[in-house]
């Protein structure tokens, strides 16, 4: 069976929203956007190529799909390590008010109830299934128990609010360190696994 793994940047507080640029989404009137990217370096690049490149498949929710089709595509020769696996690997896309066909090669909308469409793409063969950002979706696959594993670049900064991929509904999730590191400009980079009994 594939797992599904979500793969974020986050706040030390917890927080995934906008960390790439300035007006990402300042929904809730986020201020802070453009928080993570003074915490990447060579070491945390290569953390996501490797696991970019290791991936069967992307799930996106409707905006990070937009956002990332528009760029990648047409991304630069030194940053093919990170684009060739997102061009050409399947991509499924969890959206009320995109239609098919969609731009982005290898896109695909998911049909029916997002859990389900999961559900049935986690029992097909092939490679593990990369949630990239897509807070809203990301939430709802672990409301449903499908999160098997992630994948977080923690940065050494407090933004006191935003989106969190965690919801505060009082359920315990135990996890399991698989894998971590520090970078040279002190983030975190940690895989965790899902603790199921």
């Amino acid at each position: 069976m594939r797992k599904v793994v979500v793969n974020e940047w986050m706040t030390l507080d917890g927080v995934v929203q906008a960390p790439g640029y300035k007006d990402e989404d300042t929904s809730g009137g986020f201020e802070h956007g453009g928080w993570h990217l003074q915490y990447f370096d060579a070491l945390s690049r290569d953390w996501v190529a490797e696991g970019y490149a290791g991936a069967g498949g992307f799930l996106f929710g409707r905006r990070t799909y937009e956002m990332l089709a528009s760029y990648w595509p047409n991304a630069a020769e030194e940053e093919q390590a990170v684009a060739q696996p997102l061009n050409s690997l399947p991509k499924y896309v969890a959206s009320s008010t995109l239609t098919e066909p969609l731009g982005w090669e290898n896109s695909t909308l998911l049909k029916g109830d997002v859990p389900d469409a999961v559900r049935g793409l986690k029992e097909e063969d092939g490679g593990d299934l990369h949630v990239i950002g897509s807070t809203q979706l990301a939430r709802t696959l672990l409301e449903h128990d499908l999160v098997d594993e992630f994948r977080v670049m923690i940065d050494p900064v407090v933004v006191g609010g935003g989106k969190r991929i965690f919801a505060d509904d009082g359920s315990m999730r135990p996890l399991q360190l698989v894998r971590h590191e520090v970078t040279t400009t002190g983030a975190v980079l940690a895989t965790y696994a899902v603790a199921r009994g």
